[in-house]
């Protein structure tokens, strides 16, 4: 079985892509990253979604992006609530972390050089990305390049290294609908920007609503616990 590294937040996007990958015969490694993140409760999601999906191990790397702030789910900026579609669809949103994805990669790609895998998955996905310019098609193909120039194997030639986001193109709903027909257990994840201490989600913030929408339109109940 080939081995590939899936960025594992334990929302549904990446735990969707976790399953995605392990149905087309991937041997999962799922990393996933505190990075000083106030939803941090979606690492203990991830940990159980690894565990139910069948990775072969979840491991846990420590960033403090608290240090550089910047953002409304690193620094003391209030999160958004309630926006229009038409609101969310412009301009860049505070609860974007600066670089987070171009680092998380990069972390995700010496986790990939220590296991010997060479496929690299994340859940990004252009259509309801809420504004992130590091989810974009031109990053992720970007990215691919540096990581073959960039590490020991790409440049002895002994293997390339590939990002996948099979979520891309697809929409909340059509993202639910893959998830529910590969088995994943949704109410094992979250979403959510700014949950309460019981990791119950606020139903308010922009992945919310994102959440929301999808479970509506893919016509499957919402198992998500709102405060």
């Amino acid at each position: 079985m080939p081995r590939a590294v899936v960025l594992l937040s334990g929302g549904l996007d990446s735990t969707t892509t976790l399953a995605w990958a392990k149905a087309r015969g991937y041997e999962c490694f799922a990393l996933s990253v505190d990075y000083g993140q106030r939803h941090r409760v979606e690492l203990e999601r991830a940990a159980a979604v690894a565990k139910a999906l069948g990775a072969v191990e979840n491991r846990t790397v420590t960033l403090d992006l608290r240090a550089i702030g910047g953002s409304a789910l690193t620094a003391d900026i209030t999160v958004p609530k309630d926006r229009t579609d038409e609101a969310m669809g412009q301009g860049v949103p505070v609860t974007y972390v600066p670089a987070r994805n171009t680092i998380l990669l990069g972390v995700a790609l010496g986790y990939a050089e220590t296991v010997g895998a060479f496929d690299l998955f994340i859940g990004a996905n252009v259509l309801d990305y809420s504004g992130y310019p590091d989810c974009r098609p031109e990053f992720l193909s970007a990215f691919e390049t540096l990581a073959n120039l960039a590490t020991k194997a790409g440049t002895e030639g002994t293997g390339r290294f590939r990002v996948h986001a099979p979520l891309l193109q697809m929409t909340k709903a059509e993202i639910i609908r893959e998830g529910v027909k590969l088995g994943v257990d949704y109410s094992l994840t979250l979403s959510c920007y700014d949950p309460d201490a019981a990791g119950r989600a606020c139903g308010h913030c922009d992945s919310c609503l994102l959440r929301k929408k999808g479970f509506a339109e893919a016509g499957v109940p919402d198992p998500t616990a709102y405060r």
